[in-house]
C-alpha cells in the first residue's frame, strides 16, 4: 500500500494535474482549460499526493445544487491502491457539504474498474449518452448518486 493524503487543489498543482490529464485520456483537457476552471466558483477539485508527487486528481462542476464529475484520474503506476475511491469520497463529501442534491458522470462501458467503483459507492446506472466519446467512439453510460430523496408531492397538493 502507498501512503498519499487527498486536498483541494491549488494553482501550483494545475501542471501535474495537466500531465495526468495527457498520460490517462485519448482527449485530455488543455492547460488553459485547467487553469480557467481553477477560478471558477463553480469548479471543485481534488488531488491526490504522494511524497509531494500529485498522483491522481478528481473534477467537480456544481451548478444549481447538482454535482458534476468532469474527470477522475490516476497514474498507472498507483492504481490499485485506492486512491480513486480517497479521491471520489472526497468529492462526494465536499458536493454534499455544498448543498447539492446529487453528484454524477459519464463513463466509458469499457471502462469496468470505474464501474466497479462507482457502483460500489452507491452511484446507480442512470441512462446513456450515445456516441459521447472519442479515441475510440463509445457511448457513455450515465451513474449517479442522490444525496437527497425527493418525495412524490401529495394528491391533494395544490404545488
Amino acid at each position: 500500500m502507498i501512503d498519499f493524503s487527498v486536498r483541494k487543489w491549488n494553482e501550483e498543482d494545475i501542471n501535474g494535474v495537466f500531465e495526468i490529464e495527457k498520460e490517462c485520456f485519448s482527449s485530455p483537457w488543455s492547460y488553459a482549460d485547467l487553469k480557467n476552471n481553477f477560478y471558477l466558483d463553480s469548479s471543485h477539485f481534488y488531488v491526490a499526493l504522494s511524497r509531494g508527487e500529485i498522483i491522481g486528481y478528481i473534477g467537480v462542476q456544481e451548478i444549481c445544487f447538482e454535482a458534476y464529475i468532469t474527470n477522475i484520474a490516476v497514474k498507472k503506476l498507483y492504481r490499485k491502491h485506492g486512491v480513486g475511491e480517497k479521491l471520489l469520497s472526497a468529492a462526494v463529501s465536499g458536493a454534499k457539504e455544498r448543498g447539492c442534491d446529487f453528484i454524477t458522470l459519464e463513463v466509458r462501458p469499457s471502462n469496468c474498474a470505474a464501474i466497479y467503483l462507482y457502483e460500489k459507492y452507491g452511484f446507480t446506472h442512470r441512462g446513456k449518452r450515445k456516441n459521447f466519446y472519442s479515441n475510440p467512439d463509445e457511448d457513455a453510460l450515465i451513474y449517479t448518486l442522490n444525496f437527497v430523496q425527493k418525495g412524490l408531492p401529495d394528491e391533494n397538493s395544490c404545488h
